[in-house]
């Protein structure tokens, strides 16, 4: 897996998380037990440190870019999806950030929070706990509906036990 350096500050990865090889880690990013960076995501810790809390993943192809203020933080359990942008904001535990979505400098998604797909949380916006955000810009719609809790509840379990599928089982061929 890609770890670089940067200044004086270098990637932390809990021997417990599972980084793809294809993963890029710069900087001061800190990546807890049970964490996954899974294939072509970029976290970059130049600005500021990332920190991916225990059982979090941040799936494909996924940008994370640290700022001062707050600290990039992705919670315990919390999910970032597929090709999604995460820049200078906090998300909370447990909470999912659909495949597309970008999430702006100091902004804060709640825990059990969805950000639906295709959506941007500007700067500064705040998710509050258990709430579906969507749109462009994204605003809170309302309450977890069934299936989007199904997603937040799910979620971690499976890309934990997939990530530990990953690690046993991934190998170059050709």
């Amino acid at each position: 897996m890609p770890l670089f350096a940067f200044e004086d500050h270098e990637p932390q990865v809990s021997p417990q998380a599972w980084i793809a090889p294809t993963a890029t880690l710069v900087g001061d990013v800190r990546v807890e037990a049970g964490a996954s960076v899974w294939y072509g995501a970029v976290l970059r810790a130049d600005f500021g440190t990332i920190i991916v809390r225990r059982g979090a993943n941040i799936q494909d192809g996924s940008v994370l870019h640290g700022g001062a203020d707050p600290v990039t933080e992705i919670g315990e359990g919390a999910t970032v999806g597929h090709l999604c942008v995460v820049h200078g904001a906090v998300v909370g535990a447990e909470a999912l950030i659909g495949n597309g979505a970008t999430v702006l400098d100091g902004a804060v998604v709640g825990s059990r929070a969805l950000v639906a797909a295709g959506s941007t949380v500007q700067p500064g916006a705040e998710i509050p706990d258990g709430m579906l955000a969507a749109g462009v810009p994204a605003r809170v719609i309302g309450k977890l509906t069934p299936g989007a809790k199904r997603w937040v509840d799910t979620n971690p379990q499976v890309y934990q036990a997939l990530a530990r599928r990953h690690a046993a089982g991934v190998r170059p061929v050709g």
